[in-house]
């Protein structure tokens, strides 16, 4: 059965931001003799049979990562093309460096305002600290600096770090980046104020470091996956129960079929509470990145206190924050913590503070904006509803959190912001912790299926004609709930006999709304057209004669699926915004 011509009408809004990036690995990789080699991440059926695999054609094992049933390796273009054609899945695992642009005066830090700005006052006040929870941050290490490394108590409370680029247990906490520090000094920083309140939303949680970028941002795939099953590994023994991961890479492949996020979902699947940044790439239509596409996890967005840090009543929604939809139809980010200009640790000598020492104190405190600093205050929350509630299971902290959070409107207007960018809103800490929410959250879905390969969903916006959409993203806002009689933004639904959305069409009839757009005054992106007057980059077409990958027409594990198709560099950036003048 051939698929529908406006399959990808979804997939086609990152498709086109990355096409530029796959052709040109593309092209070089052409031109490159056979025997260079990349490195690559090969799954089959298990890790042994993956293993054997790449043996066979013989090349070495970097990395076996059980976690996704694949291997890590360096091969030639030539064994890349004998793998594929045995049937397994090959993803690139490209390196890249850590992005930071901006500039900015530095922050005076006589004050602690996250706490504040995310409700977490009232439970400071009662003595609830985050007390027991560990929190792991995956992302450049930190270093040991007062404020992270004894808790609220003063008790010692960092385990140390489990280097993934390296594969090993390190017992120093030194990082070279200073990304790292800042985040879990968001979540955790237990120094005071000149006012005796914390920095941290959660200053008693315990914090494990799980590195896997490098002094510059690097990082790659493997050592992702790789940190991520060592924290499934240990969560007992350490209680890690929040996982932070300020990253992004753009989506190149439906949510199941990345490797990453295979990963992040057997860490939900475990019962850790993956909390992941939206990405920075601003306000248009499905920007949200890997891992935050993971429809079970708790994808962060970032607002922004603009310009006046005590009145909450004029906060709204970050410029850089990335938006939803996802390429299947769920509404991405589910919630919004503060992620515009936020002060934390950092050490002077770290990267970041050379490379921006405007942004520094001169001190140890820097200033940074982003959805990377906005899911750290989150992740700080959910130490606190943890503590105070310990049974609670990741589904019921995302649904408590996003019961609880409070809608933004957009700047200088009564409206509700776009529920696309902020989902349920911003989160209030207190609220969270006290909310009886309950069966809210990722309902209609089934974990196990989906990584089993025996069912893939999609979301809510995603089965709905034209005349259902707009009606129903306004009832979503209104009253300030979103929930209405317990259900969250109704059921997944699941993936029906490979078609996308109901017999291959996409909103019936191959239109999107029909000139009734969702996000820009009835326009499409840009006044009713798809990129270029109407057409999808070529009159209409998509790729050759309205065929999506060439009459494909199932996405079961063994078929093909636009990861297999496009090859993509699978490289991940850190999301960081070093502060810039607009937010």
């Amino acid at each position: 059965m051939k698929m529908n011509v406006v399959i990808p009408f979804l997939v086609s809004a990152l498709a086109v931001v990355t096409t530029a990036i796959v052709s040109k690995d593309s092209l070089t990789q052409s031109a490159q003799p056979s025997e260079t080699t990349s490195g690559y991440i090969v799954r089959a059926n298990s890790s042994e049979v993956a293993a054997s695999a790449v043996q066979a054609v013989q090349a070495d094992i970097i990395k076996t990562l059980d976690i996704v049933d694949g291997v890590a390796t360096e091969l030639t273009q030539d064994q890349v093309k004998t793998l594929k054609d045995q049937g397994l899945k090959v993803f690139v695992d490209a390196k890249v460096e850590l992005a930071t642009t901006g500039w900015g005066v530095a922050s005076q830090v006589s004050q602690s305002v996250v706490p504040y700005q995310m409700g977490a006052l009232p439970l400071h006040d009662a003595g609830w600290y985050g007390d027991g929870v560990t929190i792991a941050v995956l992302d450049t290490g930190f270093k040991s600096m007062t404020g992270l490394r004894q808790d609220a108590w003063g008790r010692k409370r960092i385990y140390g770090t489990y280097n993934a680029i390296e594969g090993k247990v390190q017992n120093n906490d030194e990082e070279q980046n200073g990304h790292g520090t800042h985040l879990a000094s968001i979540a955790a920083n237990s120094e005071r104020d000149i006012y005796n309140r914390f920095y941290g939303v959660a200053p008693a949680a315990r914090l494990v470091s799980v590195k896997a970028f490098g002094e510059t941002g690097e990082g790659s795939y493997a050592a992702v996956i790789d940190g991520i099953e060592w924290a499934i590994k240990f969560k007992d023994r350490l209680n890690i129960r929040v996982l932070n991961m300020s990253f992004s890479a753009p989506p190149q492949s439906f949510y199941w079929d990345d490797p990453v996020n295979v990963a992040v979902m057997k860490a939900w699947q475990a019962g850790i509470v993956v909390v992941a940044s939206a990405g920075n790439n601003g306000g248009s239509p499905m920007t949200i990145g890997v891992p935050g596409n993971v429809p079970y996890v708790i994808t962060v967005g970032a607002s922004s206190d603009n310009y006046t840090v005590a009145d909450l009543a004029d906060d709204r929604m970050a410029k850089f924050s990335s938006m939803g939809p996802s390429i299947e139809g769920f509404i991405k980010p589910e919630v919004v913590g503060y992620g515009g200009r936020i002060v934390g640790l950092m050490d002077k000598n770290a990267h970041l503070a050379i490379t921006h020492p405007e942004n520094h104190d001169g001190s140890k405190y820097f200033a940074m904006s982003g959805t990377s600093q906005a899911a750290a205050t989150v992740s700080g929350v959910i130490a606190l509803m943890l503590e105070y509630e310990p049974s609670l299971t990741p589904d019921q902290v995302k649904c408590r959190l996003m019961d609880s959070a409070t809608v933004l409107n957009k700047k200088d207007s009564s409206e509700p912001e776009d529920i696309f960018k902020q989902g349920a809103g911003v989160v209030n800490a207190t609220e969270a912790v006290l909310s009886s929410a309950a069966n809210c959250a990722n309902k209609g879905l089934d974990i196990a299926a989906d990584l089993a390969g025996t069912a893939h969903y999609v979301g809510p916006v995603a089965t709905m004609g034209e005349t259902e959409v707009q009606p129903y993203l306004s009832r979503l806002l209104s009253d300030g709930s979103l929930w209405h009689d317990g259900s969250l933004w109704h059921d997944g639904s699941l993936w029906h006999d490979g078609s996308l959305w109901h017999d291959g069409s996409l909103w019936h009839d191959g239109s999107l709304w029909h000139d009734g757009s969702l996000w820009h005054d009835g326009s499409l992106w840009h006044d009713g057209s798809l990129w270029h007057d109407g057409s999808l980059w070529h009159d209409g077409s998509l790729w050759h004669d309205g065929s999506l990958w060439h009459d494909t027409t199932s996405l079961g594990t063994d078929t093909v699926t636009p990861a297999s198709v496009a090859s993509p560099d699978t490289s991940i950036g850190i999301t960081v915004n070093v502060w810039v003048d607009e937010e």
